[in-house]
């Protein structure tokens, strides 16, 4: 099996699974919108935008719904 940048949802505690949850999103900008200057001209848009900012945060925490229940809660 080849090497992939998500190798696994597993994380060692709650932080780590949000940590990862934020990459989790910001992979899927890069890979919606694969050139970073018009990424980086975009942020102008949204960085001072209140209800993109809950937006974001809106798909950080559905992410990290996935990667907790992939990790049994941390049981």
């Amino acid at each position: 099996m080849a090497e992939t940048w998500l190798p696994s949802l597993k994380t060692p505690d709650p932080q780590s699974g949000f940590d990862l949850a934020v990459k989790l999103s910001r992979v899927a900008v890069k890979m919606t919108q694969p050139d970073a200057d018009k990424r980086t001209k975009m942020r102008a848009d949204y960085e001072n935008d209140a209800d993109a900012l809950i937006m974001v945060s809106g798909v950080v925490a559905t992410h990290f719904q996935t990667i907790a229940a992939a990790n049994d809660y941390w049981k």
